[in-house]
């Protein structure tokens, strides 16, 4: 699959940015760099994480560890990044939850002031899924299903305030059906219950999902991606599908503490940037379903205003709120 809209930034310029900076880039990175993954180990952004730091230590010479703190939709790890000593050693690698957090969330830290963006690692769409044995083969039947037996319906997420209840919620309020979240503490109990039939529908993340659905485990009703997915080329997308302009995409990506040196930002960027055009980096990633993106800060930053946005929006529209 391609999105245009996340082009792979040059590492060029990185590089030109790099010959002008002091002693202290010069210098970094001079001991291991620990990424927080505010996620268990195990997960999308775990297994994602590993791949891209193995690819960074490779690059830069240096010991790169992942270290996982999760909790609170991500909010525990961020809080300890954001507290952490500004000097480009402690890293944070979010997802989605960073932008949703800030919306719906009252939290410890502010994310738009107490972090600096570094990169957007990569993006993943995720996968509409149900049982195989369920009766819904398309996304029409269950959208229509919903509409005949308001509040009847099901759909699980991997916790409040997840893309995947997000994802939900734009479903309900572009299609105006009614049906009730179930929230788990994990991904992997949410797409349990639903191969199960316990729950009707996910909205899996496709480095997760997509392997139960090639394998015939779950049914695929439709992809958040702007076009098809090259591994299930039959399954529609969402605006296929009748639903317009439904793109959603899980994403990660590198955060700093703010007051991080500029030098050392700029050559944390050129570092995971330079990882990411990695051949085995790339293969690896692509297999869990995720494009590899690796963009300047500033524009990390206008990505984050944009989904801080959207999330608003759903929230306010269906008066969406985490304690």
């Amino acid at each position: 699959m391609k999105l245009n809209q996340f082009a792979f930034s040059s590492i060029a310029a990185a590089c030109c940015a790099l010959a002008a900076t002091g002693s202290y880039a010069a210098d970094y990175p001079a001991k291991t760099i620990t990424v927080v993954v505010p996620y268990s180990a195990g997960g999308g952004a775990d297994n994602a994480a590993r791949i891209i730091a193995q690819g960074m230590e490779a690059v830069s010479g240096n010991t790169v560890v992942i270290d996982n703190k999760p909790g609170a939709s991500g909010s525990i790890g961020a809080g300890i990044v954001a507290r952490s000593k500004p000097d480009g050693y402690t890293v944070l690698y979010d997802a989605s939850s960073f932008a949703i957090n800030a919306v719906l969330r009252k939290l410890p830290y502010d994310p738009n002031k107490d972090f600096i963006p570094v990169t957007l690692a990569g993006v993943v769409p995720n996968i509409l899924v149900v049982s195989a044995d369920s009766p819904y083969k398309t996304l029409n039947d269950y959208i229509s299903a919903a509409k005949a037996n308001p509040g009847g319906l099901t759909y699980a997420s991997y916790g409040p305030g997840s893309l995947a209840q997000m994802a939900g919620e734009l479903l309900k309020k572009d299609t105006g059906i009614d049906v009730t979240h179930v929230p788990y503490k994990g991904g992997a109990p949410a797409m349990v219950d639903v191969m199960g039939g316990h729950v009707d529908a996910y909205f899996a993340n496709a480095a997760s999902g997509l392997s139960y659905v090639t394998q015939g485990k779950l049914r695929a009703l439709a992809v958040t991606s702007k076009e098809r997915m090259d591994e299930i080329k039959d399954v529609p997308t969402m605006m296929e599908s009748g639903v317009e302009d439904f793109t959603v995409y899980e994403w990660n990506g590198f955060f700093v503490p703010q007051g991080t040196p500029k030098e050392s930002v700029v050559k944390l960027a050129q570092i995971v940037k330079s990882a990411l055009a990695r051949s085995d980096v790339q293969e690896r990633l692509s297999g869990l379903g995720i494009e590899v993106v690796g963009n300047s800060p500033e524009e990390f930053t206008q990505f984050i205003k944009s989904e801080e946005d959207r999330w608003a929006e759903v929230a306010k529209a269906n008066n969406i709120t985490v304690e």
